[in-house]
């Protein structure tokens, strides 16, 4: 059973009722990412949801490290393009233990100065990391590549030169612009009671103020352009695509049966045509991505240099043959049921139902029933496939990243 509440200053608060259940996910989700910074402060999101751990006026990192270790809990965080989340997963008796340590994290924490350059240096090797790991980074340059200016293009991590410069006041005058009621969702799933739960979040959170500021929400313009990063690997890393379709655009589901049939596991296309049948790579699929106002869909691999033309090729007939002739209806059919499944296989766990709760609320303003989402995958049609493919596998707006020992 799903419930909404909204506190007084206006942050929502989502639940969804499983009395069978022994466990509780909780998450904050705060409506702020990479695409909400400019170029002086790159990665400060990131460098956020790292500092948040840190410490606060009531506990140490380790107490806070302690107190979820004690009670068999799960406690962490995450940050993408368009929003941050710090969740937890305990016992339902362990439920008000969970929303006052997040509570304290997110609104007591001290960012003492000596504890910010530490964790400077974190991601600083958290940055290396990802630069020496072509089939990470090479996701990056895509997103930069066929996004070009836009904030949706910039790196979740930022760069070594902004995130070194960050200081306390840059930390502490980004949180009262973007970590405000009404740029937050509070979301649980589980066995609890949505009152009482409305009741603890109101205690904790309701004197939380702050006033809204505007956001880089304008879509991007997709054209063709290519990246070829030059870097000694043993493989070419590579990714092409072109734009997909927005959280609130139907189209994303056809768009989704599409991607499942392409690359979405080992009975795709891409898999059986090019790694079964060929032997060309190890790895290699595809995934579409949705935002506010638009979307990313791409093919990935990593190939020898003597077989990236060869795949390529690959990849490209197969947008043709989709654009072209759609799917075979045993595609089609088979497809659904890997969705369907899937997201009736997330039911199971609180934690997947708390993600959808957060997510669909920030982006949509509502609980999507997964009934909904079900009876949008089934009813797509051959003729919106084609339809679908038709705009998505555009050369226009095709373009490629790649990663390896270029010339």
């Amino acid at each position: 059973m799903f419930n909404k509440d909204i506190l007084p200053n206006g942050i929502r608060v989502v639940t969804e009722t499983i009395p069978h259940v022994q466990s509780v996910a909780v998450g904050v989700w705060v409506g702020s990412g990479s695409r909400d910074e400019d170029d002086s402060n790159r990665g400060i999101s990131h460098f956020i949801e790292h500092m948040l751990f840190k410490g606060t006026a009531n506990r140490t990192a380790q107490q806070i490290a302690d107190e979820f270790d004690s009670i068999g809990g799960h406690l962490n965080a995450f940050t993408e393009k368009e929003y941050t989340c710090y969740f937890a997963k305990v016992l339902a008796e362990h439920t008000p233990i969970a929303i006052e340590v997040i509570g304290d994290m997110l609104l007591n924490s001290i960012f003492d100065c000596d504890e910010i350059e530490r964790e400077k240096n974190v991601v600083l090797e958290e940055i290396k990391r990802h630069e020496d790991s072509p089939d990470d980074l090479v996701h990056d340059i895509f997103a930069q590549t066929i996004l070009g200016g836009h904030p949706l293009g910039r790196s979740v991590l930022g760069d070594r030169e902004t995130v070194g410069k960050l200081t306390r006041d840059d930390v502490v005058s980004y949180m009262s612009k973007r970590y405000i009621p009404e740029n937050m969702v509070i979301a649980a799933a589980g066995n609890l009671n949505h009152k009482e739960f409305v009741g603890r979040i109101a205690d904790i959170f309701g004197l939380l103020s702050g006033e809204k500021v505007e956001t880089n929400q304008y879509a991007p313009t997709f054209c063709a352009r290519s990246n070829l990063t030059q870097k000694t690997t043993e493989q070419v890393h590579f990714c092409i695509g072109t734009r997909g379709f927005a959280h609130g655009e139907k189209d994303k589901y056809t768009l989704a049966i599409i991607d499942a049939v392409l690359g979405g596991g080992m009975s795709s296309r891409l898999f059986q045509e090019i790694r079964e049948k060929r032997g060309l790579a190890y790895s290699i699929g595809s995934y579409s991505i949705s935002y506010r106002e638009s979307g990313l869909f791409a093919a990935y691999g990593g190939t020898s240099m003597q077989s990236l033309d060869e795949v390529m090729g690959l990849v490209k007939s197969e947008f043709v043959s989709i654009r072209e002739a759609g799917l075979t209806d045993k595609e089609l059919e088979r497809a659904k049921n890997q969705i369907r499944g899937a997201l009736v296989l997330g039911q199971e766990s609180m934690s997947s139902r708390m993600m959808r709760l957060g997510k669909t609320e920030l982006y949509l303003g509502r609980i999507i029933p997964l009934e909904e989402i079900i009876g949008s995958i089934m009813s797509v049609s051959m003729a919106d496939i084609i339809r679908v493919a038709n705009e998505v596998f555009d050369d226009s707006t095709m373009s490629l990243a790649a990663i390896g020992p270029f010339n």
